[in-house]
């Protein structure tokens, strides 16, 4: 697990094609430090694991069905990366809940500087935006935000001075593509509801009971 506090802006040192999947060589000197083969280190919000090590960088191995739903198949030698290594058990939960399991990309449609703030506002993949609400929770290219407002299509957030200075987000411009993980919350509880749609009124009705009930577990 992650919590999207982003610890490094890392870089791109090669990639490698090839036939189902790609092999990415990152310098990243903080999040490497102490890494060993098999451990996690997130690499734009998406999950990866290490294979191995060396003067301040790590190897990671990327499949395709990694590469078709993020944006990291398009990202080149030179590229800066947002890293993140695992939360330590015990550990701050600085941001939210982060899996590293990337939802799909969206995209950078606007972006209002403010005094000491921007506004950007970003497109949704359509199957994404109804886990999205309000003062919610989600990760932007491995980044927890705050949703500022919420819409059909788009969402927008705010993103401080430090978030512009030590993340990608401060870079990226219109059109870019960023990696979206919703809050894994909300998921669960769509598929549960809708588990107990299905079995009838009866499942339904003992779902709104426990819902009312606080402390009772059935």
């Amino acid at each position: 697990m992650f919590t999207g506090i982003v610890e490094e802006l890392g870089e791109v040192v090669a990639v490698e094609k090839l036939e189902e999947s790609s092999r990415f060589r990152l310098r990243g000197p903080l999040v490497t430090e102490g890494a060993k083969h098999g451990d996690s280190i997130a690499v734009n919000g998406v999950c990866l694991t290490v294979v191995d090590t060396a003067d301040g960088e790590f190897t990671a191995d990327v499949m395709a069905e990694t590469l078709k739903r993020s944006g990291l198949g398009a990202l080149t030698a030179g590229d800066r990366v947002n890293l993140e290594r695992p939360m330590a058990l015990g550990g701050r939960l600085g941001g939210h809940i982060v899996q590293g399991h990337v939802d799909g990309t969206g995209t950078i449609t606007e972006r209002v500087p403010g005094e000491n703030w921007e506004i950007v506002r970003i497109a949704a993949p359509g199957g994404l935006t109804r886990y999205i609400v309000e003062k919610g929770s989600i990760t932007v290219d491995g980044v927890s935000l705050t949703v500022v407002e919420a819409g059909e299509t788009d969402f927008t957030v705010s993103l401080i001075p430090t978030t512009l200075a030590l993340t990608t987000l401060g870079v990226k411009g219109v059109g870019d593509p960023v990696n979206l993980e919703v809050d894994v919350l909300a998921k669960y509880v769509e598929r549960l509801l809708g588990h107990r749609a299905a079995a009838g009124p009866a499942a339904a009705a003992e779902t709104v009971e426990i819902a009312g009930t606080a402390g009772v577990v059935r």
